[in-house]
């Protein structure tokens, strides 16, 4: 009996193997390419920053004095050189300056050089933030999470830089405003959402409360209103702090294409016992969003889940803490 039970298991497992190897060493093969992709592309991301950098440090004394083309070229300087978990802010505070640049004072073969450069960085940027987002995605498949078949690759990050105006309308996005809450309980935990892309159902994401800006809508009163369709809660915009941060970024849904513009909010007016009421959904809600959860600082720091915006976890603390001081920021 015991003879036979080994032999019955050993078989057992031989199947197995013989049945799960072909997929293990598959999908080892695939996150390996994903790791080389992502890679490449954030080898072709840098070279499109630096090559900005180059062309700024070029242009600023055709248009600047002195002192303000001084300033301009310390701020490429430090953007060029930033380390990668500085490099975001660095390479924002560039944008931003950039974005100030009076184009018509410059001679037009620098003004058309400065804008390649830029649409080059947009480019680039999206090429590596696709790669990150498919990586990301087979790495968070629960088998592959268990089989730790991505090994010791460190785990990919998006780069999310604003886009200069020009570089969103050359692409045809359309643009869009949206008030989102941080919704936090007593606990400190704030809630989010998981959904999908229609057009890729198998990704999912977390997001926060909130929603697009209707023509000529105030964004506090339309924070409000989001709240209030999407959990059932009503506020008064007096339960608003903010808005704390603002996030530019671009993303498909449903096959079209958008330059969002995001105001985010802090309400930690919950009632004891409130529960989430999604009875004023509308029909793309229902479609695209899986279930609701709340997120405490740590379990969003530990979580390999896509979650928007990606610092949610090491900046909720500040704003729960008291740290916001009335100013606006970036994030991503």
């Amino acid at each position: 009996m015991t003879s036979s039970w080994f032999v019955t298991t050993l078989l057992v497992v031989l199947a197995l193997v013989v049945l799960i190897g072909p997929w293990v060493l598959g999908t080892a093969n695939r996150l390996d390419r994903l790791h080389v992709r992502t890679d490449a592309a954030w080898a072709g991301l840098d070279a499109a920053l630096a090559r900005r950098a180059v062309v700024t440090r070029t242009v600023v004394t055709a248009v600047l004095d002195a002192d303000e083309a001084t300033m301009l070229r310390n701020v490429a300087d430090r953007a060029e050189r930033a380390p990668r978990a500085e490099r975001e802010a660095a390479e924002n505070e560039l944008s931003g300056l950039l974005a100030d640049l009076d184009r018509a004072a410059l001679p037009p073969v620098l003004a058309a050089e400065l804008a390649d450069a830029e649409q080059r960085v947009v480019l680039a940027r999206r090429v590596h933030n696709d790669a990150v987002r498919d990586t990301l995605s087979l790495r968070g498949r629960r088998a592959v999470r268990w089989l730790k078949l991505a090994g010791t690759a460190p785990r990919p990050e998006y780069f999310e830089i604003a886009e200069p105006l020009e570089a969103a309308e050359s692409t045809v996005l359309t643009p869009r405003t949206s008030a989102r809450v941080l919704l936090v309980d007593g606990s400190g935990r704030v809630l989010l959402f998981e959904g999908n892309d229609p057009a890729r159902p198998q990704e999912s994401f977390w997001f926060t409360v909130g929603g697009g800006v209707d023509p000529g809508e105030d964004l506090r009163a339309a924070a409000v209103r989001e709240v209030a369709e999407e959990t059932g809660l009503k506020l008064a915009e007096a339960d608003l702090v903010g808005p704390v941060w603002k996030r530019h970024t671009v993303f498909s849904f449903d096959g079209l294409s958008y330059a969002a513009e995001e105001w985010f909010f802090l309400a930690d007016a919950v009632p004891e016992g409130f529960e989430v009421d999604t009875s004023g959904w509308d029909d793309v809600e229902r479609l695209t969003i899986r279930r609701h959860r709340w997120w405490s600082s740590d379990e969003l720091r530990a979580t390999e889940d896509a979650v928007y915006p990606v610092q949610l976890a090491d900046l909720l603390p500040d704003v729960l803490g008291g740290v916001w001081d009335g100013s606006l920021r970036t994030v991503r």
